[in-house]
């Protein structure tokens, strides 16, 4: 077996947070700012412009297998340092177009670059080369659970001043600088077990046959789902209610630092603490945001009650894929389980947004949402019970 001597943990922590603070803002974050000047100067639809968007996510789910079985065998450092360097020339190409269909190529090999260098390729690093994956998965989060925070107006103000092409440029020479980090990042990457490699698919298949990981796998699923749903319907939800905007923005707002109070707190009790009791613990608090968001009403209460509910467990959700993957089923094979995790999480994920639009314009509204989305957290509290209980009984 050839093994380096690994990757440090502070290297660890402060290497990916940047890099993953860097690649999810430019590739990710800054979307919705530039969709408005792109159909503004290039006259074409937003249909097209988010369905393109939309196709790179369904092409990173489906990269996501093959992805993580490259990980498990031959590691990290070339893969994510090339899917890196490709997000910086793909963000200079997207400065330049003037085809819609160089737009749609454009984004689906952005979809590329999601698979190779972003979260989960990431996460898997950590889970192979931390002592401690909870703590430094932790601890990356903090820095990450800003990035929208930091990106949004930080694109906003690039656009007003460089305009949609400069600000894409600009972003670009900062994933170049991503890249880089990266490379430097996993030079002391321990490399895969070589006598390992002909055992992966056999492995693989009898993962994927266990309770634990269909458990995990509706889990993740419904949560999904709920997750990408609220991210495009919050605010207009809100706004239904009849509230000034004001106090919709600070609802919304407040999603950020709740967040981030939650995995501090995970941060300090992290001795004391499993990931299957934190994963219970979040998937159980979904539901009752739901229930409190439905029968609120235009109470502000009710609604602070269910932002911080909901954030508390999507911020420990974050935590949970990666970590909680890990204790449950082990960390044999990760980066390939946590493909096929990613890939059954997929079409949940894009298609919530239409899902939810068509529930909204059937209705003529949105009061049956919380209630659909409150099923769905009650089916991922039911797939994590499954995970947790049938892994420890089999260890048992």
């Amino acid at each position: 077996m050839s093994e380096g001597r690994g990757i440090a943990d502070r290297t660890l922590i402060w290497g990916t947070a940047t890099t993953q603070f860097i690649g999810w803002g430019v590739l990710y974050f800054n979307f919705p700012l530039l969709v408005g000047p792109m159909a503004d100067e290039l006259g074409w639809s937003r249909v097209l412009l988010n369905g393109a968007f939309t196709g790179g996510l369904l092409v990173a789910g489906l990269l996501a297998v093959p992805v993580g079985r490259w990980l498990d065998t031959r590691g990290a450092r070339g893969m994510m340092s090339l899917g890196a360097a490709g997000g910086a020339v793909l963000l200079a190409a997207w400065s330049l177009v003037t085809d819609p269909i160089a737009y749609v190529v454009v984004w689906l090999a952005i979809g590329v670059v999601h698979a190779t260098a972003l979260w989960g390729p990431a996460m898997a690093v950590v889970v192979a080369q931390a002592r401690e994956p909870m703590r430094i998965i932790t601890a990356i989060t903090f820095i990450t659970g800003f990035t929208a925070t930091a990106f949004l107006p930080l694109t906003e103000v690039m656009v007003q001043t460089l305009g949609w092409r400069g600000t894409l440029q600009a972003q670009a020479a900062m994933q170049a600088g991503s890249a880089l980090l990266t490379w430097r990042m996993l030079r002391d990457e321990t490399p895969p077990l070589r006598e390992a490699r002909g055992r992966r698919g056999a492995g693989l298949l009898r993962r994927l046959r266990d309770p634990a990981f269909a458990g995990l796998t509706l889990c993740f699923a419904a949560h999904a789902f709920i997750s990408t749903g609220l991210a495009a319907h919050l605010i207009p939800l809100l706004r239904e209610r009849g509230w000034p905007e004001a106090t919709v923005l600070l609802i919304a707002a407040a999603q950020g630092p709740a967040q981030v109070a939650a995995r501090a707190l995970l941060y300090a009790g992290r001795r004391w603490l499993t990931m299957r009791g934190v994963g219970l613990f979040a998937t159980a608090l979904v539901p009752i945001a739901m229930v409190a968001l439905g029968v609120g009403g235009s109470s502000i209460a009710l609604a602070a009650v269910f932002m911080l509910l909901w954030s508390v467990g999507d911020g420990l959700m974050g935590i949970v894929r990666a970590a909680g993957t890990a204790e449950i089923l082990g960390r044999e094979d990760y980066g390939a389980v946590t493909g096929a995790l990613t890939a059954a999480s997929t079409l949940p994920r894009t298609s919530a947004p239409l899902v939810l639009a068509l529930v909204w314009e059937g209705a003529g509204g949105y009061g049956p949402v919380p209630w659909l989305l409150a099923g769905a957290g009650a089916l991922s509290v039911a797939g994590f019970l499954v995970a947790a209980r049938r892994r420890r009984s089999a260890s048992a």
